[in-house]
């Protein structure tokens, strides 16, 4: 079926959404299917010619070879294998019902973000004449432009739920933010904001869910380029409702910590794994009772190589009735996780001393910079007379209790007794931060200028479909030490070789496929191409 069911006065239609080239924007067209009456679906002949078709569109890539009258040789290596990817982890699936007729086009693009590191969009078509591709076509940049502007928000919130339902419900999803420099002036939540790359540019925040054992991105959302970290969570609780995740269990760091995103999260019984910053005064108060027995033998861990201790807690939950604006508080239980780390308390050590000689010299020469306001009032005192005009010195008793933390960290949790367990999980939250290096290097988006606002979500969509298939790749290479050998481009380039040849007369058939060529689709986990 193509694009999306309407129901209207009894009246079932499928709702085409097309270019409209002489009104210049996107625009639908309707075709009745049949009857509905809220429980039974009486279809018409339409609706079986539709589901034919697409039945078809789904099924002609996995039919037998057959003669054609058409001379063709193309790459097919790569792509044969994004087609697997794409077909295993779902994608493809989803995208056809979210978006029919158009979904071959949306793959296709994103193939080429992949497989072409970093190329502009109208390369495309050179690219396009060489190598099959779920399309078939050229795709030429206007093409591609009005193809971003059909690519609804509502589809792409399908698409999201669809993925969301592949996911385990035990699986914890790692969150996180990364910034977008944008030269287009289109661009509603382009701000100027606290930029993660150091642009002068104003910027849209894009924060992403990323499942932390299948190591595959979920969903995405943009935020102005001027919201924090902070803020972010109790937009996440509201989406999390349309993604129908039953429950959600998300790891973040510490910048995501506020009391009022905890109790949301335990509002909604959503399990939280976050890093819990020590000058908290319920974590500082149970680090300061441990910290003279923490460093010994009985709490070291040989597995993680740390010392570790762990406490369940009690956390002081409060919840204000939206109506009535009563207050309810109550115990809820957690658990606080701590870890010593040897070689953590030397890099500690030399980057907070690099830090005071910064500060010190720029106060001695006299530029000293304002965004270090708050670190010259905690570490320093400075006092301006007449006659010497400033003078400084420095806050010994916040150097003594910054210097008492060398080498601790904490994590908070109201789900993982377990801190080997808590840390494990953890520690794969930094796959999210690889990711988005992946999507701002890969795919061509650290810096972003499109035509439009609705061009823009469109290729940020298509983009995130790119990053789902290179997320699966990258997985398996990790998994199975690939890196030691391969960048993904040259395996990606390695495969990308392996040629589709067409003569009139005549079934299709494959280049020769090396051993190590059949080697690589074993440990992606793809069956060999025939």
């Amino acid at each position: 079926m193509t694009d999306k069911v309407r129901v209207q006065n009894g009246y079932a239609y499928i709702d085409h959404s097309f270019w409209n080239a002489e009104k210049q924007q996107a625009d639908h067209k309707r075709e009745y299917i049949g009857k509905y009456d809220g429980t039974d679906f009486k279809p018409n002949k339409n609706f079986h010619r539709l589901k034919a078709e697409y039945e078809a569109s789904l099924t002609a890539s996995k039919t037998e070879p057959v003669p054609t009258d058409i001379c063709l040789r193309q790459f097919h290596g790569a792509t044969y294998l994004l087609d697997r990817i794409a077909e295993k982890t779902g994608i493809a699936g989803d995208l056809g019902k979210c978006y029919g007729s158009l979904a071959p086009q949306i793959l296709s693009i994103a193939y080429y973000l992949v497989i072409e590191e970093g190329l502009p969009l109208y390369r495309f078509t050179k690219w396009g004449s060489t190598h099959r591709h779920p399309y078939g076509k050229d795709i030429p940049s206007q093409r591609s432009s009005e193809l971003f502007g059909l690519l609804t928000e509502e589809s792409k919130m399908d698409y999201f739920k669809y993925q969301a339902k592949r996911h385990s419900c035990d699986e914890y999803l790692a969150f996180d933010t990364t910034s977008i420099s944008s030269y287009s002036t289109l661009i509603k939540q382009a701000k100027y904001g606290k930029n993660k790359e150091g642009d002068s540019l104003p910027q849209i925040n894009l924060a992403l869910l990323y499942g932390e054992e299948s190591m595959l991105p979920v969903y995405y959302r943009k935020l102005a380029g001027n919201i924090t970290d902070v803020k972010t969570i109790e937009n996440l609780v509201k989406d999390v409702d349309f993604l129908k995740l039953e429950k959600l269990k998300l790891v973040m760091d510490r910048g995501f910590y506020s009391e009022k995103n905890i109790n949301d999260l335990m509002k909604h019984h959503h399990k939280f794994l976050i890093g819990a910053r020590l000058s908290l005064n319920l974590v500082s108060n149970r680090l300061n009772k441990i910290r003279d027995d923490f460093v010994t033998r009985f709490n070291y861990n040989s597995e993680l190589k740390l010392y570790v201790m762990s406490f369940t807690e009690e956390w002081e939950y409060t919840e204000e009735k939206p109506r009535s604006g009563e207050v309810i508080t109550d115990k809820r239980r957690i658990y606080l996780h701590f870890y010593y780390n040897d070689q953590k308390a030397t890099d500690d050590k030399v980057r907070f001393n690099a830090m005071l000689d910064r500060l010190e010299n720029n106060l001695v020469n006299g530029t000293p910079d304002p965004e270090d306001t708050k670190l010259y009032q905690k570490y320093f005192t400075i006092h301006e007379t007449p006659v010497r005009g400033k003078v400084y010195s420095f806050n010994e008793d916040a150097i003594r209790k910054a210097e008492r933390n060398y080498g601790y960290f904490a994590l908070m949790t109201n789900g993982i007794k377990d801190p080997v367990e808590a840390l494990r999980i953890y520690r794969l939250k930094d796959l999210i931060e690889k990711s988005f290096g992946n999507l701002k290097e890969r795919l061509s988006m650290r810096r972003m200028s499109v035509a439009s606002e609705e061009n823009f979500e469109g290729k940020l969509f298509v983009q995130f479909i790119a990053l789902q298939l290179m997320s699966y790749i990258k997985k398996q290479m990790d998994e199975n030490g690939l890196f030691s050998d391969y960048t993904m481009q040259s395996l990606l380039d390695e495969l990308d070789v392996i040629e589709y040849y067409q003569q009139p007369g005549k079934a299709h058939h494959l280049s020769e496929i090396t051993n190590k060529q059949r080697k690589l689709y074993e440990l992606m986990e793809v069956p060999v191409p025939t």
